[in-house]
């Protein structure tokens, strides 16, 4: 048997077992004597079971240990405890939920540089550090309300040394993926020897009865219910909206507008227009400029009910529906009355650059004397807009269809938008709110009405 075994050691199955056995001294997981790992740059010996040495380093891959899981120790230097509490987040607002954590605890953060992302009833904040240094303690995890005033991070100001990482919730880094073998099983084991008896043939496995069906089996095509949390921004959008639906006596007025000149005078002036203002002509801010006069002529389309009182407002603030990621949102255009086409355009694409980039603040929401909405952009033929309160009206706009017309007593096809005027009726009679829609029609119709203020 001894010299079997010498035999056996110095035959070509050997040799393949020892090269396999260096090829998994090379990779990063277990070997068949002891386990090397990287921690805090510090090597460590790990004692693993004792092992033949004929198994195959297929089967050691899979041994059971413990994969090492990779760390980095901090060495941080000075710094001087401190405490980041949650900061305002505008008017009226008091509380907010934590959605996203950019850094995690022993994080080195730098001056102004954004630690997480609390979303209020109207926004989503940004959180940025106001010194640098080290956290030490969060004191709102991901999915909690913080209350404005609180304690939001615990840190060692002015301190050096913490992890530089991209932040993700404050757990460690991943354990690497085990490594694949090299080669396979049967390459790396000996080949038995010549003379062994060889093992008789399995005997085939008498057949599987098949089961027994069972009553509370579950249907192929399974009906699946997910329940999922709404947004603070979303229960305060749905929370107004209703409110405006049980305060306001509203009312819903409707016209339809020729777009045929309009069109025209955009393809006529779109290309120059773009090249000396920069930006694109649109119809939004046709419509915006319209109403925006309409509204100096019907002072009381842009008034508000204060209590027992209606307040007039000198000055036109437009509210400009936005569909944003997070739900919809309406930015104000500030003293439109004073504005140019050019103008509108700027500050409405400004602003959906900000709402898709979830950077809108609170102060470019507040206020707004009257809402612009325009559902045409999704394809809405006609809707009954929902009052933006404490506002006293909303103009819709829809989609452009081309639609027989009567002109001069012959029918034509034009292209037709329907618009609609919802409006408080508590404080708006129907003369004035018919009068406001009748207007933004001809002004519209005929854009030169709006060159000369008619």
């Amino acid at each position: 048997e001894v010299r079997r075994d010498r035999k056996m050691l110095s035959s070509g199955a050997a040799r393949g077992a020892a090269r396999a056995a260096a090829a998994a001294i090379r990779q990063p997981a277990l070997t068949a004597g002891a386990m090397v790992s990287l921690r805090s740059r510090s090597y460590r010996t790990v004692s693993s079971p004792k092992l033949p040495l004929t198994t195959p380093y297929a089967a050691l891959s899979q041994a059971s240990f413990k994969a090492p899981r990779h760390s980095r120790s901090m060495a941080v230097e000075g710094g001087e405890p401190s405490v980041i509490p949650v900061p305002a987040m505008g008017d009226s607002i008091t509380e907010g939920t934590v959605v996203k954590w950019h850094k995690a605890v022993g994080d080195q953060v730098d001056m102004d540089e954004i630690m997480c992302e609390v979303e209020t009833d109207k926004v989503t904040v940004e959180i940025r550090a106001p010194d640098s240094g080290v956290i030490t303690e969060i004191c709102y995890p991901e999915g909690q309300t913080c209350t404005v005033g609180g304690d939001l991070v615990k840190f060692l100001k002015g301190a050096t040394g913490g992890n530089v990482s991209g932040g993700g919730g404050g757990g460690g880094a991943a354990a690497p993926p085990p490594p694949k073998a090299d080669t396979p099983a049967a390459a790396s084991a000996p080949a038995p020897p010549k003379d062994a008896p060889k093992a008789p043939p399995p005997k085939a496995a008498p057949p599987k009865a098949a089961p027994a069906p069972s009553s509370s089996a579950a249907p192929s095509g399974e009906r699946l219910d997910r329940r999922v949390p709404m947004s603070r921004m979303r229960k305060r959008i749905a929370e107004r909206l209703k409110d405006s639906q049980n305060t306001a006596a509203m009312l819903t007025t409707y016209n339809e507008i020729d777009m045929t000149n309009i069109i025209a005078a955009r393809n006529l002036y779109k290309d120059e227009f773009m090249k000396k203002k920069g930006i694109k002509l649109g119809f939004m801010s046709m419509f915006v400029g319209a109403a925006a006069q309409g509204l100096v002529e019907q002072p009381i389309v842009n008034a508000v009910i204060d209590g027992d009182d209606i307040v007039y407002r000198d000055y036109v603030d437009v509210s400009v529906a936005v569909s944003a990621p997070t739900g919809l949102v309406v930015p104000v255009l500030r003293d439109v009355q004073n504005m140019n086409f050019a103008d509108i355009e700027a500050s409405i694409a400004a602003y959906g650059e900000k709402a898709m980039a979830g950077q809108l603040a609170i102060e470019d929401m507040s206020g707004g004397t009257f809402t612009v909405s325009n559902g045409g952009v999704f394809g809405s033929m006609m809707s009954t807009p929902i009052i933006n309160q404490p506002q006293a009206a909303i103009l819709g706009m829809h989609a452009t269809m081309n639609r027989p017309y009567v002109v001069n007593g012959e029918i034509k096809i034009r292209p037709i938008m329907y618009v609609a005027l919802s409006y408080d009726h508590r404080i708006i009679d129907g003369r004035e709110a018919v009068t406001f829609l009748k207007n933004i029609k001809l002004r519209v119709e005929d854009p030169v009405r709006m060159l000369f203020g008619l």
